[in-house]
């Protein structure tokens, strides 16, 4: 059976596999390549997430596409916004026409003798399999479950009487309208919930057992707003995003290096934004170090209104049990609820679940060792996305893929068949470096990080533009061949002596 096959196969059509795709075809001239897409639409998290309040965490100059810049003056925008934008660029940019819907990747097989990936996807609306062959796999479907988010089990869940919803899994017709509303959970999707239902609710509550950094900024940028008034969008756009970069970069070294001096920044904050009554100290002064956790964004300081209006109340303390009308803390405090949102989080999944082999051996993703933070370890001719924890996600998708087009490049001018970074250097750690919850509960499953680069992830733009844009390709530890008789170990010996290595030190 003749199989097609595609230069480049991009996996994901959300904000990174559309970015991808952008710059494949701007880039590498003459590639010709697909975008699979197990969803049925464009969009990823922002079309996936769909509950009250959705909206960025990062600001949209640097959320936004280097290429195709965000153009208002908005910084903290919904996530309709941000979901149109993504589609829009699609359009823009002639990708919507190359993406196959509901197709999910379930095992991609590389061999070396024929320099390419066979690739096995399953068609959701029909339950067809589709093999294609590809010279590059690109993935780019982020690093938790779609179908699946994180719900621990709550004694007496089932005797509650009420919905138990789950952000991941909103239903279209909740209405909460005038109703008592608690909201489990303490990260970004529950600091954006309480506000968002608050609007509508009789009363939500939030309770958490254990706080998180909360920091307020303006939903819109004022230094964007001033440019965007006096100078060209394509002026004021690299000024907006290089300041917001520059400050993103300066809060996280002083996170990391003055931590004390920065939470009693985060908490001098918070207290001028709630009553005067209020014990912040309890609600909002976390047991970790700022940036162990990525920091909730609250824009215009939502939440904190919403609580000062006595919309809305903070409970710190542990669950006991759900009831048939609420729930039981362990505090023995009852808390009376029509709706229960179970906002506790992600499930984390590598390459989207798929099954990776190299020459019929098998890839175990948590015995690899990521290069540059977008390569595997023994793993030829394949890169992934996974961007900043500290920063916007985008900036690092962007230099992804830059730096996959700029392989890709210097393959097709020397005439080489594949390339695979060698190693590993040994592993200094999980290759998502905070200490939330939905890492710690994956880390076996993630690729780890080296001690040194090109193994080792500064989470630092300006050190990683340097690298990914301008940094030498063939830098000893990248290894390149013309052709399967080449003198050299092959990926899947490669990647069996990473595996005895890392097991040898257990």
């Amino acid at each position: 059976m003749r199989l097609e096959h595609v230069d480049v196969l991009i996996v994901g059509a959300g904000l990174s596999g559309i970015g991808a795709a952008c710059h494949l075809r701007r880039e590498c001239a003459g590639k010709t390549y697909a975008i699979l897409e197990a969803r049925g639409a464009i969009g990823g998290t922002w079309d996936l997430f769909r509950y009250p309040g959705v909206r960025s965490d990062s600001d949209m100059f640097t959320l936004g596409y280097r290429f195709n810049p965000w153009p208002e003056a908005r910084s903290i925008a919904d996530g309709r916004s941000i979901r149109e934008y993504v589609r829009r660029t699609a359009r823009e940019h002639g990708i919507a026409d190359k993406i196959r819907f509901h197709h999910r990747v379930i095992s991609a097989e590389w061999s070396t003798a024929d320099a390419r990936w066979t690739v096995r996807a399953k068609r959701i609306d029909t339950g067809e399999t589709m093999l294609l062959t590809c010279g590059f796999l690109f993935v780019n479907t982020g690093y938790y479950r779609y179908d699946q988010g994180y719900a621990p089990e709550f004694p007496g869940a089932d005797r509650f009487t009420g919905p138990i919803v789950h952000p991941q899994h909103w239903p279209r017709d909740l209405d909460y309208a005038g109703k008592r509303v608690v909201v489990i959970g303490s990260g970004a999707t529950a600091v954006t919930l309480v506000p968002a239902m608050a609007q509508a609710a009789e009363h939500v509550t939030m309770v958490q057992r254990s706080p998180s950094y909360v920091l307020s900024l303006p939903s819109a940028d004022p230094v964007a707003g001033v440019l965007l008034r006096v100078l060209p969008a394509k002026a004021a756009y690299p000024v907006v995003r290089w300041k917001n970069v520059l400050m993103g970069l300066l809060f996280y070294q002083l996170s990391r290096r003055r931590p004390e001096w920065v939470k009693r920044f985060l908490r001098n904050g918070v207290h001028r934004r709630l009553p005067p009554d209020h014990d912040v100290d309890v609600h909002f002064k976390p047991r970790y170090d700022p940036w162990d956790q990525r920091p909730c964004i609250v824009p215009d300081a939502d939440l904190f209104h919403a609580v000062r209006d006595g919309k809305a109340s903070i409970v710190t303390d542990g669950i006991d049990t759900f009831t048939e009308d609420g729930v039981r803390l362990v505090s023995g405090r009852e808390l009376a609820a029509d709706v229960i949102v179970t906002a506790t989080g992600l499930n984390v999944m590598a390459i989207g679940g798929m099954a990776l082999s190299v020459d019929g051996v098998t890839v175990e993703i948590g015995r690899t060792t990521a290069y540059k933070g977008m390569m595997l370890s023994g793993v030829p001719n394949f890169a992934f996305t996974i961007g900043y924890t500290n920063a916007s996600w985008t900036l690092k998708a962007d230099l992804v893929s830059g730096y996959t087009c700029r392989l890709i490049n210097h393959m097709e001018r020397q005439g080489y068949r594949f390339c695979v970074p060698t190693g590993p250097a040994p592993s200094a750690g999980p290759l998502i470096g905070l200490k939330s919850g939905y890492v710690m509960r994956s880390i076996e499953a993630l690729p780890k990080q080296g001690a040194s680069a090109p193994w080792r992830l500064h989470q630092n733009y300006l050190r990683d533009v340097l690298l990914m844009r301008h940094g030498r390709l063939e830098d000893g530890t990248m290894r390149f061949a013309r052709s399967a008789l080449a003198a050299w170990k092959s990926p899947a010996e490669t990647h069996l002596d990473a595996a005895t290595e890392q097991e040898s030190k257990k």
